[in-house]
């Protein structure tokens, strides 16, 4: 017969779910590939990079900092560890995309459809998802 002294303990196992950490690097992976592609396009000035950042009035040497700033950015988010770091790239990140959309709107250069405002706020919601999804071991 069992009989409870009141000294035992009853330890819970914490378990994470597997959606949300599925759908946290299912989106983080879609933003850093898109935001390193972006970089590496932008320093290698590679397709219409050029023409993108001149039809709105801003000097070439600008795709070498944003280039740069994007590939340190999803350094950041993905490597572990630091996570201060992590919340710093992440609102670059932000501003960095919401910034290029506001540029775009003002310079009236919308694009196709929009697409010159439509994908760095699209670029913009997934940091957002990615920074709401993170696990624990990945916040302040």
């Amino acid at each position: 017969m069992n009989t409870i002294t009141g000294h035992e303990k009853i330890t819970k196992v914490k378990s994470r779910p597997i959606g949300r950490t599925a759908a946290y690097w299912t989106v983080t992976i879609i933003l850093a590939f898109s935001i390193a592609l972006s970089g590496i396009g932008q320093l290698m000035r590679y397709g219409g990079n050029v023409d993108l950042v001149t039809a709105i009035g801003f000097p070439l040497y600008i795709t070498n900092i944003l280039g740069a700033w994007k590939l340190l950015g999803v350094i950041a988010i993905v490597m572990p560890g630091y996570p201060r770091l992590k919340e710093w790239a992440y609102s670059g990140i932000f501003f960095l995309m919401t910034g290029a959309a506001l540029s775009h709107v003002f310079a009236h250069d919308y694009g196709d459809g929009g697409f010159h405002v439509i994908l760095p706020l699209f670029y913009a919601a997934l940091g957002i998802a990615s920074w709401a999804l993170r696990p624990k071991s990945r916040r302040l």
